[in-house]
């Protein structure tokens, strides 16, 4: 069983080292690339103004965080929902460097998780194409229509529909799907659709026709592949 967790973020803008902070984590959980809608999101009080900037970007104000908790109270159950789970984030860099920016000031272990950056799996995928989120779900036919203004859970959900396609997309999907998977006392069991053979077609030659067919193939090369078969 593979998990991952499929991760985005906002914040009062792009620099942790210039006082900005988080003030929304969103993440999806995918167990062998399936959404599995155990899901965590959490919205923090950054404890400073929101920069207007930011605020066109995402809508989230002043007096809507101003009851939210700090990371440092969320921070446990942040790190207890990720575990040690392979990160999927878009621009990864960015998300964290401020997920460990915040984990420092709140005295808590830093992130050493598996990370998979999907702006570099698109880089790969479609060199000199434009790879931000709208330009993929426009690419992969993707419904944005929601995405009005950034959100972290919503571009998480959307990442993860992005990154099934980034790596293949409906063959992936239909992959998984093909199989079934019982447990048994902790043994998995891979149950595969049984692929029916079809009956062999009866012969419409008559044993006549099959004895002179015998005689000529014989009068032939010896070495002839026909030849050996009626030897």
């Amino acid at each position: 069983m593979k998990r991952e967790i499929v991760l985005d973020t906002e914040t009062t803008g792009l620099n942790p080292a210039t006082g900005d902070r988080l003030v929304e984590i969103g993440c999806v959980e995918l167990i062998n690339h399936i959404p599995t809608g155990n899901n965590y999101h959490v919205y923090c009080n950054p404890e400073r103004d929101m920069p207007e900037e930011a605020f066109k970007v995402h809508g989230l104000g002043n007096e809507f965080l101003a009851d939210k908790p700090l990371f440092k109270d969320i921070a446990d159950d942040f790190l207890d929902f990720v575990a040690d789970s392979v990160l999927v984030i878009h621009n990864a860099p960015f998300d964290m460097g401020f997920l460990q920016a915040e984990l420092e000031w709140a005295s808590k272990r830093r992130l050493d998780n598996e990370v998979i950056d999907t702006v570099m799996l698109a880089r790969k995928k479609h060199p000199g194409a434009r790879v931000n989120l709208d330009a993929l779900c426009r690419h992969y036919g993707i419904d944005n229509t929601r995405r009005t203004l950034h959100g972290a859970l919503l571009d998480s959900e959307i990442l993860a529909e992005v990154y099934l396609e980034l790596l293949g997309g409906r063959q992936v999907g239909l992959s998984l799907a093909a199989q079934t998977e019982n447990q048994n006392e902790g043994v998995t069991i891979k149950k595969e659709a049984a692929r029916q053979r079809p009956a062999p077609l009866n012969s419409r030659l008559t044993q006549d026709q099959i004895e002179r067919h015998k005689q000529f193939v014989l009068q032939m090369n010896e070495e002839a592949l026909w030849a050996k078969y009626w030897s």
